[in-house]
C-alpha cells in the first residue's frame, strides 16, 4: 500500500477522536443494534477521515487492513469450525465421555465430564460444543443422581475457559492476528494460563456453586442423547491423536523458531523448514482436518460398505457457513486496528498510557471488560480491544511471549461479567434450565472467575518474560 497522506491533527484532539469513535461503536452496536461488522466499517472509515486520511485513501486503508487479518483468520477459524464438526457428527464426544467416565470412576463423574470437554472444547465452539455434550452430560446425572448442577457446571467450565483464551477459537485468534501475535505461542501461553484457571475457576468453583443447589432436577429439553453404536465410533487414542497432533506440530514449530532465535539452529536447517511448513498454526490444522477426514469419516465408512457421495461436502459446508459472521467481524475489527495505526491515534494513546503508568495488559484487560458488559459478544471485545492495543503494543516491541501474554489478558476481559446481552448467557441457561437470576448466579460467576483469574496468570507471564 503507498504510503498514506495525513492531515496534522493535534495530539489532545487525536485522544478525543479516540474516544468519541469507541463511543459511536458501543452506541452503534448496543443502541442502534447494527451489526457489528457494520458498526466497525462505518467507526473505521468515519474514525480515519475526522484522524486527517485523505477521502481518496481511508478506503484503501480499510480495506488493506480488512484483508490483512481475514488472510489469517478465515483459515484458522474455517478448519477449526471442520474438525469440530466431523469429531461430532461421528460420535467422537461420546467416545470422550465414555472413556473418561471408566476412567475417573462415577464417583469422579463430573471431573470426568469436564477433562472430556476441556479436550472436546478445542477445536468446537463453545454453543455447538456444549449443546453437543449436554445430552451426555444429562444421561450420566439421570443414571448416577444427584443435583444436575454437580454434573454441568464443571464442563461449562471448561468450555468456557477454551473459547475464551485459546486459538483457534475466533476471539482469541481475532485478537492474536490484530495484534501481530505468533498464534502457536498464544495457543501454548493460553493453555499455561489457562488449565490452572480451569481447575480452579471452573472445576473447583463449580463443585462449590454446585453445593448451593442439591437439588436441582435434571432438564428433559434435548430428549436422549444421539446413541452412535460403539462399532461406528472412532476409538479413544483416534480421537486424541484428532485433537492433540496440532498442538504438537505447533509446537513443533515453537521450539525451532527458538532455537533459531537462539542461534542453536541456522535458518537453512530442514528440520527448521519442516516446522515452518506445518507448525504454522493454518497448515497444523490443515493436516489435521485433512487427517480427520480420512480416520474420523472416510475410512469407517468403507469398512462398513457405505457411499461416501456428497456427504462428507456437506458436512463442510455445513461447518462453515455459521463461522462466516465471525470471519467478516474479525476482519472489520482489522480494519478499524489498520485506521488506528496510520492515523497516529494508537501511537497517542501508547503514550498516554506511559504517561499514565498503566500497563499494557491491564489497559487491554479493562477496555475488553468494557465492550464486553456494553454489547455481550466475546469475539467482538476481544477483536475491538485488541485492535485498540495493537499500535500500542507494537510500539513497545514486545517480545512473542509477553505479547502473547498480552492477547491472553485481553481474551480474559473478553468473557468478564457476561450477563443478559451475552447470547451465551441465554443459550446456557435455557439448556440447563436455569432462570435468570440462577444464570447470574451460575454462569456469570464462573465467566467472571475465569476471567480475573486468568487475567492474573497471564500477568505473571507478561511480568516473568519481559
Amino acid at each position: 500500500m503507498d504510503e498514506v497522506v495525513l492531515a496534522e491533527r493535534p495530539t489532545a484532539l487525536l485522544i478525543v477522536i479516540a474516544l468519541a469513535a469507541i463511543a459511536v461503536l458501543l452506541v452503534l452496536i448496543v443502541k442502534v443494534r447494527l451489526h457489528a461488522f457494520f458498526s466497525l466499517i462505518v467507526v473505521s472509515v468515519l474514525t480515519g477521515l475526522a484522524a486527517g486520511i485523505g477521502m481518496g485513501d481511508v478506503v484503501t486503508v480499510v480495506i488493506a487492513g480488512f484483508s490483512t487479518t481475514v488472510g489469517t483468520v478465515a483459515l484458522l477459524v474455517g478448519f477449526g469450525a471442520v474438525l469440530g464438526r466431523l469429531v461430532e457428527m461421528t460420535g467422537g464426544a461420546q467416545t470422550l465421555a465414555d472413556k473418561m467416565l471408566d476412567k475417573f470412576g462415577e464417583k469422579r463423574a463430573p471431573l470426568a465430564l469436564a477433562v472430556a470437554s476441556l479436550f472436546y472444547a478445542f477445536p468446537i465452539f463453545l454453543d455447538a460444543g456444549f449443546i453437543v455434550m449436554l445430552p451426555i452430560i444429562y444421561t450420566v446425572a439421570r443414571r448416577l443422581g444427584g443435583s444436575f448442577m454437580l454434573y454441568v457446571l464443571p464442563s461449562i467450565g471448561a468450555f468456557l475457559m477454551m473459547h475464551a483464551l485459546t486459538p483457534p477459537h475466533p476471539g482469541p485468534t481475532a485478537a492474536a492476528t490484530v495484534m501481530g501475535a505468533d498464534i502457536g505461542m498464544v495457543v501454548i501461553v493460553s493453555l499455561l494460563v489457562g488449565l490452572p484457571t480451569w481447575y480452579l475457576a471452573g472445576y473447583r468453583l463449580g463443585l462449590l456453586i454446585a453445593k448451593r443447589y442439591p437439588n436441582m432436577p435434571v432438564p428433559n429439553l434435548l430428549g436422549e442423547p444421539k446413541d452412535y453404536p460403539e462399532d461406528e465410533r472412532p476409538g479413544f487414542w483416534t480421537i486424541m491423536f484428532v485433537l492433540l497432533l496440532p498442538l504438537g506440530l505447533i509446537f513443533f514449530n515453537t521450539v525451532f523458531s527458538t532455537l533459531e532465535a537462539d542461534g542453536a539452529v541456522t535458518d537453512d536447517n530442514i528440520f527448521y523448514q519442516l516446522s515452518r511448513l506445518i507448525g504454522t498454526t493454518s497448515m497444523a490444522l490443515l493436516i489435521t482436518v485433512l487427517l480427520a477426514m480420512v480416520l474420523l469419516y472416510v475410512l469407517p465408512r468403507r469398512r462398513r460398505g457405505e457411499s461416501i457421495g456428497g456427504l462428507l461436502e456437506d458436512l463442510v459446508d455445513d461447518a462453515l457457513a455459521p463461522v462466516c459472521s465471525i470471519i467478516l467481524i474479525t476482519g472489520a475489527g482489522g480494519a478499524f486496528g489498520r485506521i488506528l495505526t496510520e492515523t497516529g491515534i494508537g501511537q497517542t494513546l501508547a503514550d498516554g498510557l506511559d504517561a499514565w503508568g498503566l500497563p499494557v495488559i491491564v489497559a487491554g484487560f479493562l477496555i475488553a471488560i468494557v465492550f464486553r458488559v456494553a454489547q455481550g459478544s466475546a469475539t467482538v471485545a476481544a477483536t475491538t480491544a485488541g485492535s485498540i492495543m495493537a499500535p500500542a503494543v507494537v510500539s513497545m516491541n514486545l517480545g512473542a511471549i509477553p505479547l502473547a501474554a498480552v492477547v491472553v489478558g485481553i481474551c480474559a476481559g473478553s468473557i468478564t461479567f457476561s450477563h443478559v446481552n451475552d447470547s451465551g448467557f441465554w443459550l446456557i441457561g435455557r439448556f440447563c434450565g436455569f432462570d435468570t437470576v440462577t444464570t447470574l448466579k451460575t454462569w456469570t460467576v464462573i465467566a467472571t472467575a475465569i476471567g480475573f483469574m486468568s487475567f492474573a496468570l497471564a500477568s505473571v507471564v507478561y511480568v516473568v518474560a519481559s
